[in-house]
């Protein structure tokens, strides 16, 4: 009766980890040159400056955007703020500004990001992410804009309302 009993428990031990699959961690995807703007529709790799990408709980669907200023627009939406998982950028100081690198992906979350350059990206100013603040401040340096860390992105500031 006791192995009977400890097979029927046997399920309920994995039941319990459940909840861990949103702490699973995913790595960024390959952009193909076929994928187009989660946002916009547009074709993500004709566009210059870096990309974005995030990752939902409730979906294999991978958002990808033509720009990381894009994937803000979608990210701080409020219906859309519990559903990510994680986010990904490419880091400006890595990688080619007209054809970023899939390699170059970061965290979106830990970047520095420089908004109000005069280096141009699709859909409107850049927001140019960076993996350090010094990399950051000496883009800002050479193209202007001002150091921004991410929770400093927000709506108001995309709209230029801020």
């Amino acid at each position: 009766m006791k192995k009977l009993l400890s097979l029927a428990m046997f399920p309920l031990l994995f039941a319990c980890n459940e909840g861990d699959a949103a702490n699973v961690q995913v790595a960024p995807v390959a952009i193909d040159d076929h994928d187009r703007c989660h946002i916009c529709g547009m074709m993500i790799t004709k566009y210059p400056g870096p990309k974005g990408q995030v990752f939902l709980k409730s979906s294999d669907n991978i958002p990808k955007f033509c720009s990381s200023r894009d994937m803000f627009n979608f990210a701080l939406q409020t219906e859309n703020q519990r559903q990510i998982t994680a986010m990904y950028v490419h880091d400006a100081a890595t990688t080619d500004w007209e054809h970023p690198a899939d390699s170059a992906f970061i965290d979106a979350r830990t970047a520095y990001y420089v908004y109000g350059t005069s280096k141009k990206a699709v859909m409107g100013p850049a927001v140019a992410p960076f993996s350090s603040k010094e990399a950051a401040e000496k883009f800002a340096a050479q193209y202007g804009g001002r150091v921004l860390d991410f929770e400093s992105i927000t709506l108001e500031l995309l709209a230029g309302t801020e």
